[in-house]
């Protein structure tokens, strides 16, 4: 896998959608607002992820796009997958063809890495990011201290 700034704006804006589209669809112009992402990427990302069911498209006024799966059903490395995205920590091209057709001394070393992230990114879910922001947020405005 290559993880770049394809994968996180995809992965950024799923968990916008998980926290502001519960009741009603998300539109990408406010996405983009938001996070900052400009909305012709995000359009190219959402064919991608609408085609792996992440998200369904929702048409006419006050549409835009939801989850097409609950949040503990979608997993980070899923979103990353959807949009072509690949983790490669090796310079490797992926075929053990590191230079002159010997592997690197550490070529195993960075395949056991690239195991580790991948199976990382395939047990976090977006449930799990939206608990985290929610405590976050909570820590920021103290809304679990009630003693006072």
């Amino acid at each position: 896998m290559k993880l770049t700034s394809r994968g996180r704006y995809a992965v950024t804006a799923i968990l916008d959608i998980a926290l502001h589209g519960k009741s009603l669809p998300v539109s990408l112009m406010d996405i983009s607002e938001r996070q900052s992402i400009s909305l012709s990427y995000l359009e190219q990302l959402f064919a991608q992820l609408r085609r792996e069911g992440i998200v369904n498209s929702v048409r006419g006024p006050g549409g835009g796009y939801q989850l097409g799966k609950s949040p503990q059903e979608i997993n980070i490395g899923m979103i990353i997958a959807a949009v072509n995205e690949s983790i490669n920590v090796a310079k490797c091209k992926g075929n053990g063809n590191c230079s002159n057709n010997n592997l690197c001394l550490t070529h195993s070393l960075w395949e056991r890495l690239e195991d580790q992230i991948e199976g990382f990114l395939h047990k976090i879910t977006l449930e799990e990011l939206i608990e985290e922001h929610s405590d976050h947020n909570c820590a920021i405005s103290h809304c679990h201290d009630h003693s006072h």
